[in-house]
């Protein structure tokens, strides 16, 4: 069965955005729906890490390019419960043959009182199939928002002319296939490791998610600051370190480092 999960401390504080609340009327709340990370993730690169399950065992391995770990799968090595959450989600639409019925599987898990749905604080788009069940659940309720980060560009482009106002995509600069983002002119969420390098690429840091969800910011591409638990001794490690040391304030009434992303 699939399963939904309600917001996290930074998506809830989209519940303040003035620019959102139409979705958010007669008590709607925010979810998410999640994959297991990495696994997903068939484009991923900077920060592909995966949980393997050795002797009954989680222990997280960075891939090969990793530049800063993924904060998804740190959640899934500590957090037995969202491991297997997000497997059993992962499991759950690979099993399924075509995206119409994906679509309807996830439509029947749907939240009565969603009112805006991330796809994937952990996960990705692995398939075109399954990227076309979420246009199918998007069209099929237009009174809510869906958004989401993806690294899998090129069945976002295969999709350009098919997909709904109220779904809203953003590319996740980081990945294999990185060249499209500039060649389609695709809006574009970039992990920083400080205040000013956002500030270098004149992107605004999106502290709350609004960003990424907001309709009417789908051609403004943002920033994100470095998030999760790093490899010790990496240069990600060192930038959170900084940060906290800035005291870097979010909007959500957190001191150091968001609590999700790309």
């Amino acid at each position: 069965m699939l399963k939904f999960s309600k917001a996290n401390t930074k998506l809830k504080a989209m519940e303040k955005v003035d620019e959102l609340s139409e979705y958010l009327q007669n008590k709607r709340k925010i979810y998410s729906f999640d994959l297991l990370s990495g696994w997903s993730c068939p484009f991923a690169k900077d920060c592909l890490s995966k949980v393997h399950v050795i002797d009954g065992k989680k222990k997280i391995k960075d891939g090969k390019d990793c530049e800063f770990r993924c904060f998804s799968a740190s959640q899934e090595v500590v957090f037995p419960a969202v491991y297997d959450r997000r497997k059993a989600n992962y499991d759950g639409v690979k099993e399924i043959a075509n995206s119409v019925e994906c679509a309807y599987a996830i439509n029947e898990a749907l939240p009565k009182n969603l009112g805006i749905g991330r796809i994937h604080v952990g996960g990705d788009f692995f398939n075109l199939k399954y990227m076309m069940a979420w246009i199918n659940v998007a069209r099929w309720n237009t009174d809510r928002l869906f958004y989401a980060y993806t690294k899998s560009l090129q069945y976002w482009i295969s999709c350009l002319d098919l997909i709904p106002p109220n779904l809203v995509f953003t590319a996740s600069r980081g990945g294999r296939q990185d060249r499209l983002i500039d060649e389609h002119n695709l809006r574009e969420a970039k992990v920083v490791f400080s205040v000013a390098e956002a500030e270098k690429l004149g992107y605004e840091i999106d502290h709350d998610d609004s960003h990424a969800a907001r309709p009417d910011l789908r051609d403004q591409s943002f920033a994100l600051l470095i998030h999760g638990q790093q490899p010790k001794g990496s240069e990600a490690s060192a930038a959170i370190k900084q940060l906290k040391a800035d005291k870097v304030k979010f909007s959500y009434g957190k001191t150091g480092t968001p609590q999700s992303g790309v």
